[in-house]
């Protein structure tokens, strides 16, 4: 188990590194999942031997209230249908903390719950928010759960040029779920997963 790390360069490197992945031509990216409320595309990632998948889509709110819906905090548990509890476990300045969250069984428990442990930054990025994570080896791993890994993630939420009221929402995640599972479930689940945060949360917001 590794001690905490030092927040502010790894708060640095978290955000460059995603700020390259949104740079990312759109030629590299395969169409995964598309619904009404979002699309989901994916390329092999750099990290580990899954995917980093790209999630796009409009939502009806200014940036500064989704970004409060998303990152660490009292809203994200009542509505994330995945997410089954959340601890801020350490809090830095500059919008930092690290923190543990369970996860719900997936695919008829297919993929069992799991546990991760995040270090998550909030920034600013040109008139809107970014909110981005990483896993750390940090803390025990509690019983009846595997412990999962989020290599480099995060969501941009800027406000539409011509309609400041609503927010382009683009999110970057590569999880590595871990433990004996097969591959297609693992992308199954990722693609649905990542259609439903969208769905999910716009219920949350206009409630």
């Amino acid at each position: 188990m590794d001690p905490l790390p030092n927040p502010s360069p790894l708060a640095t490197r978290l955000r460059n590194t995603l700020v390259r992945y949104h740079g990312i031509a759109d030629g590299e990216w395969r169409v995964a999942k598309k619904t009404k409320d979002a699309t989901v595309w994916r390329k092999p990632s750099e990290e580990f031997s899954g995917y980093l998948y790209k999630a796009q889509g409009v939502v009806e709110d200014v940036a500064n209230r989704i970004v409060d819906h998303i990152r660490p905090g009292p809203y994200r548990l009542d509505w994330d249908s995945l997410m089954t509890s959340m601890d801020i476990l350490e809090t830095f300045e500059e919008n930092c903390c690290v923190m543990r969250y369970t996860t719900a069984g997936q695919l008829w428990n297919i993929i069992a719950p799991r546990e991760f442990v995040d270090f998550s930054y909030t920034t600013s990025y040109g008139d809107g928010l970014l909110t981005c994570g990483i896993s750390l080896d940090y803390k025990e791993v509690r019983p009846n759960f595997v412990r999962g890994f989020n290599h480099p993630c995060g969501w941009f939420c800027v406000p539409l040029k011509d309609c400041p009221s609503h927010s382009l929402l683009t999110g970057y995640i590569q999880t590595e779920l871990r433990g004996m599972l097969p591959q297609s479930a693992v992308d199954t689940a990722m693609s649905s997963t990542l259609a439903n945060f969208y769905s999910d949360l716009k219920k949350a917001l206009r409630s």
